[in-house]
């Protein structure tokens, strides 16, 4: 099976394509930097758990280390690379801009490097639906324009995919970017508003509810997103003899073997809805602290998740509850709850 460098290994979505892609026969080595930005025993924890599995290796340090990625890299011979490390978090760019340069845009340049000089045979690379920002025609699609980001982490990951495709067409690197939509499930961030909820319900504190709960996600379990992931491993883009070659709908650039998708559940679900569904599956209703719309956050999200099933004959199928049920018996037994 083929070798694949992860990077992000011990983060949330990271965590879970490393033991999906482990339990096929994969061989996998994960880069994570183990950043403080959230509990830092959560990622240890999950590295522990990836260590046991055979197949699997590990290096601690930063995107940002160039020489120690090149390092691994020439001694792993990856033959795919699946970059998901990221500065994450909507809000916290509000506060912390610089890091999301240095993370997002230093980091996945040197990992695009990495990617051409080896030859991989296809690099995949997380985007956002944040990069979607002020449209409003919806369900998103792929190949609708998108320059209205809202927020630096936004723009960031708008950076990222422009730079993905300047590689793509330079050195002939087939490169997928997958634009995630809100994604749920166990091993989550602490950080993340399904995470936050929970953990105050069971404590009795209130639940912050921005825009006085007139907002809608996409939410997507991370097991679907994985999903989904693995299999575009096997789909890598390739460049086009002509514009008449692309099929309506998809995002295939025309002068490189690039291509952007969704991996989104196709559902959009009001969040009053989800908060009722956690509170369902905690058994105890929550303390609601109605707040207005939080600066750089969007009114809803909704992916056009056609060309994944397109492209896979996968689409997402996890359903709400149960994927929220799920996550409420993981806390539980995690935090002793």
């Amino acid at each position: 099976m083929k070798r694949v460098l992860i990077t992000g290994s011990a983060g949330f979505i990271g965590f879970h394509l490393a033991k999906l892609l482990l339990e096929e026969g994969f061989r996998v080595h994960g880069y994570d930097g183990m950043t403080d930005y959230y509990d830092v025993v959560l990622k240890q924890r999950r590295h522990q758990i990836l260590l046991q599995t055979p197949g699997f290796t590990a290096t601690e340090d930063r995107l940002e280390n160039f020489d120690r990625l090149m390092q691994v890299a020439e001694e792993f011979q990856p033959e795919v690379i699946v970059h998901l490390a990221a500065q994450a978090g909507v809000r916290h760019s509000l506060d912390h801009p610089r890091s999301y340069v240095e993370s997002n845009v230093v980091g996945t340049f040197n990992v695009m490097e990495i990617a051409r000089q080896h030859k991989v045979d296809h690099l995949l690379m997380a985007s956002t639906s944040s990069i979607y920002g002020a449209n409003e025609d919806m369900p998103f699609t792929e190949t609708e324009k998108a320059d209205t980001q809202l927020t630096i982490y936004s723009a960031t990951k708008k950076a990222n995919e422009a730079m993905g495709h300047s590689y793509a067409h330079l050195w002939d690197l087939p490169t997928t970017m997958f634009r995630f939509f809100t994604v749920y499930g166990t091993w989550g961030r602490p950080d993340l508003a399904y995470f936050k909820f929970v953990a105050a319900i069971l404590d009795g504190r209130p639940i912050d509810i921005y825009n006085h709960g007139d907002m809608y996600r996409d939410f997507t379990h991370v097991q679907d997103l994985v999903r989904g992931i693995r299999l575009l491993i096997d789909v890598p883009p390739v460049r086009p003899a002509s514009r008449e070659d692309i099929e309506d709908g998809d995002s295939l650039s025309p002068v490189a073997p690039y291509r952007i998708v969704n991996i989104g559940n196709g559902e959009k679900v009001r969040l009053m809805d989800f908060i009722e569904a956690i509170e369902q599956a905690v058994g105890q209703k929550a303390i609601k602290n109605f707040m207005p719309m939080q600066m750089g956050d969007v009114h809803a999200t909704w992916a056009d998740n056609r060309l994944l099933q397109r492209l896979t004959n996968y689409r997402p199928r996890t359903d709400l509850k149960d994927g929220i049920t799920q996550f409420v018996a993981w806390y539980r037994d995690y935090y002793g709850k």
